[in-house]
């Protein structure tokens, strides 16, 4: 259970980080240099996090199947999509909310198996 746990955890450093990315592409922009404080403070974050959740993504893989446990890297594309809607305001239509409605459904008989 320890091991799902972990593995929840990387998913959600993962989509911490894509926003990280994303706020560091956006500060980019504004800046109009990387070497700015903000876009190269949030890329250096998103770097860190990235490393920090590959090596616990190494330990979960030393305890189970990647074949059981992959599948749930797909719940960053519904966390991914749910981050950026709180924190940059995107808005979705209704076939994302049943796409991610397929997904759940595709992860819960995957574990489930």
């Amino acid at each position: 259970m320890i091991t799902y746990a972990v593995a929840f955890l990387v998913i959600l450093g993962m989509t911490i980080g894509q926003i990280l990315f994303k706020i560091s592409s956006t500060a980019l922009t504004e800046s109009g240099s990387f070497f700015a404080l903000k876009p190269a403070m949030t890329f250096f974050a998103a770097i860190c996090l990235y490393g920090i959740t590959s090596m616990a993504w190494v330990w979960v893989l030393q305890r189970v199947e990647l074949g059981r446990i992959y599948p749930l890297m797909a719940l960053a594309f519904v966390l991914v999509p749910l981050g950026s809607h709180f924190v940059f305001g995107e808005r979705f239509q209704l076939q994302y909310f049943l796409g991610v409605a397929l997904i759940m459904v595709g992860i819960f008989i995957t574990v489930k198996s």
